[in-house]
């Protein structure tokens, strides 16, 4: 080193104290950074592919005996053991879930922190020279040797090797290295054939790396610490890097290495599609779950169970190890679903009806319920999933479950048979009022779940209501205490049936009403968007048998009906004169035609309801008072649930007439329809047209019939 000191005059035998200090300060310099008299380093990498044989790397701690080590306390001794100490495995917690940490990423924290460390004391120690040192003699040659502990600084900080890499399951940075030596070899040199052993080496270590990459993502489902986690982690990063590699090998006109393309992400996909159908092959259930059940029965529960917690361990944990451009939450729920799928269609020809009943509640309720919770719908786009089963294959289904629910007129059918006498017959239906109120019971939960399957079912259920119903009536096998009984529970089955399914509908076709009996409502276009989404609605409405459907349009049709009179008689619309008049009474009278029209080609067959639009339309044209009597008389007859309030209303519209005409018409209207009634069974309509009227409207007749 002497050569390295500033050349002066003097002669080294009269060197002075402060030059010997400085010599043994340097050399005690130097011992701070070996070990074993030698420079300290980690592995360098290897100027070719034989860095593999390698040794480990000694610990970076100071020799114990080293010149510069000074006595520490048992507490400092402590702090630095722990600060190097092993990266120890933890059980893996879902709440302290870090996949975005490697173990490999805090040991050189923790290296670095110690070189760190002993550079500062260095550094400190030659400030102390320095400030001792009045006249400056050394500053030159300390800037000089801070240089050099510089340079050996960067040369501690190379990276490990490509073993010790995997052996830290630090994948990503494996692949890097991997990559730079691929492009060395095969890019930036004409290495590649001239080097054979090296080039074998990578394909080897490519090899050996890949495999461990496969052991990690096999592990996906079940991750039971936090280093397995960052493992995954880093997994994903060095499979798109090899993505990114594979695609510049495809715009490179050189011929590529044996393991190019690599296709880790086509082989990624493949090892979690095979990952699932082994689960799904051998799912997790527990025994005490499969009492009771038959064997399809627990096949169907145990792959439910193990879909449902897989994708919410996706959800919370797998997640978070892949990018989000990835969208690993929809490629394991698409797995799911397609594996399920195919096992259910594999058994749906060979269900008995127990079975039937379990499937269909699977593919129509509980499977659609795991979907829905929110972790999962928040993450996973269920729509795009589909179906469980096509409609090929559900609907026998429906039909052998339906089957089974009008099990009701085989049961009695057989009993007739079977035992001649009608009384023992009726002796065992009888029980019938019981099952009845259990089956009310089951339809009236499907619609307070309100699940996505619902509605299907309920429409389904509407066409077995409407069978059971007819078989009473026609059948006289049955206690006409039963009888009633059951009767009743089916017509409240029907209502809350048609009360569920038209309550979307008015609220979709709500902001059209609102129109109805406006100065917009006599442009065309508004009844136009009206008629339109009525439409649509009526089509969604498909799904029960065809006079189920016509019972239940029919009754929308009415409901509408309801709502547009009800509008019109509100009077937000005033017909100041003749002409005005003219035109609503062009406009009512259209809009029943159209209205008409599109419910009859639909199906429903409720054709009166044409004639009470008409009729009004009526009143707001004529102007002669005996005229317009003699209409709101015939609408009156026809429907004697017609209030006085309803007549005020109308004539309200025609606001050229004076108080004392309508009052006089009203007086006369009443009167003759309260002579001309007769009494008999009448259609009802007026009474659910609700006026806003602070009391109840008073029907012209008795409003009984």
């Amino acid at each position: 080193m002497s050569h390295m000191m500033d050349k002066s005059t003097e002669n080294p035998s009269k060197k002075n104290g402060m030059i010997a200090k400085l010599t043994s300060f340097r050399r005690a310099t130097w011992k701070n950074t070996s070990l074993g008299g030698k420079k300290f380093k980690l592995h360098a990498p290897a100027k070719n592919s034989d860095s593999a044989a390698s040794p480990q790397p000694p610990s970076p701690s100071l020799n114990a005996g080293s010149a510069s080590t000074s006595p520490k306390s048992n507490q400092e001794k402590e702090d630095d053991e722990s600060d190097v100490s092993p990266h120890k495995s933890r059980p893996l917690t879902r709440s302290n879930t870090d996949p975005t940490t490697s173990p490999f990423d805090n040991t050189v924290k923790r290296v670095r922190e110690s070189f760190y460390f002993r550079r500062k004391k260095d550094e400190d120690k030659a400030t102390s020279i320095e400030e001792k040192d009045p006249n400056n003699t050394v500053k030159r040659e300390f800037s000089f040797r801070r240089k050099g502990h510089e340079d050996r600084r960067s040369s501690m900080e190379v990276k490990p090797t490509f073993e010790e890499y995997l052996e830290m399951q630090a994948f990503c940075e494996a692949t890097q290295q991997l990559i730079d030596r691929e492009k060395h070899l095969f890019w930036e040199t004409v290495e590649a054939e001239a080097n054979k052993e090296a080039v074998e080496k990578v394909a080897a270590d490519h090899k050996a790396l890949e495999e461990h990459v496969w052991q990690i993502l096999q592990k996906s489902l079940s991750l039971s610490t936090e280093e397995e986690v960052s493992a995954l982690t880093s997994a994903v990063k060095a499979i798109n890097l090899e993505e990114e590699q594979d695609q510049l090998w495809r715009q490179n006109s050189q011929t590529p290495p044996t393991w190019r393309p690599s296709e880790w992400k086509k082989r990624h996909d493949e090892v979690l599609q095979k990952l699932v159908n082994g689960r799904m092959d051998n799912p997790s259930s527990p025994i005490g779950d499969q009492v009771n059940q038959s064997s399809i029965e627990a096949d169907i529960h145990s792959m439910g169970r193990q879909l449902k917690e897989d994708l919410q361990w996706v959800v919370e944990v797998v997640k978070n190890c892949y990018p989000p451009e990835m969208d690993i939450c929809n490629f394991y729920a698409r797995q799911y679903h397609q594996n399920f799928s195919a096992r259910l269609k594999k058994i749906v020809g060979s269900v008995d009806d127990k079975d039937c009943s379990f499937l269909l509640r699977w593919v129509k309720e509980f499977y659609p319920g795991i979907l829905e919770k929110p972790e999962l719908a928040s993450n996973i786009n269920t729509e795009a999933l589909g179906k469980l089963l096509p409609d090929e294959l559900l609907k026998p289904l429906e039909e052998q479950y339906l089957s089974k629910q009008q099990l009701i007129n085989g049961i009695v059918t057989s009993a007739h048979i079977t035992v001649r006498d009608p009384h023992k017959a009726q002796e065992i239906t009888s029980n019938l009022t019981d099952f009845m109120q259990r089956y009310q019971t089951f339809h009236e939960d499907v619609i307070k779940q309100n699940k996505p399957h619902s509605k299907a079912f309920i429409k389904a259920n509407l066409s077995c209501v409407e069978q059971f119903r007819d078989f009473l009536v026609e059948h006289d096998l049955f206690p006409e205490d039963v009888r009633e009984n059951c009767l009743q529970v089916l017509t409240e089955m029907k209502q809350s049936a048609h009360t569920y399914l038209l309550t979307p509908v008015h609220k979709i076709l709500k902001p059209h009403y609102q129109k109805l009996g406006t100065s917009d409502w006599l442009k065309k276009n508004t009844f136009e968007k009206l008629l339109n989404s009525t439409e649509d609605q009526l089509q969604e409405l498909q799904g029960s048998s065809q006079s189920s459907y016509q019972e239940l349009i029919g009754q929308l049709q009415q409901e509408v009906t309801v709502e547009y009179v009800q509008r019109l008689l509100k009077g937000k619309v005033k017909l100041k004169n003749t002409k005005k008049q003219e035109e609503a009474y062009e406009t009512v009278k259209e809009n029943a035609e159209r209205l008409h029209e599109l419910f009859a080609r639909m199906g429903s067959e409720q054709d009166w309801l044409k004639e009470i639009l008409t009729k009004i339309a009526e009143v707001l044209r004529l102007q002669d008072i005996p005229a317009i009597q003699m209409q709101i008389v015939s609408l009156g007859s026809a429907y004697p649930d017609l209030s006085e309030e309803h007549v005020s209303a109308l004539l309200k519209l025609k606001t050229n007439l004076s108080q004392a005409d309508m009052n006089t018409i009203t007086s006369t209207v009443l009167d003759t329809l309260k002579e001309s009634y007769t009494g008999g069974e009448t259609r009802r309509f007026f009474s659910n047209v609700v006026m806003m009227s602070p009391s109840f409207p008073t029907c012209i007749t008795s409003c009984s019939g």
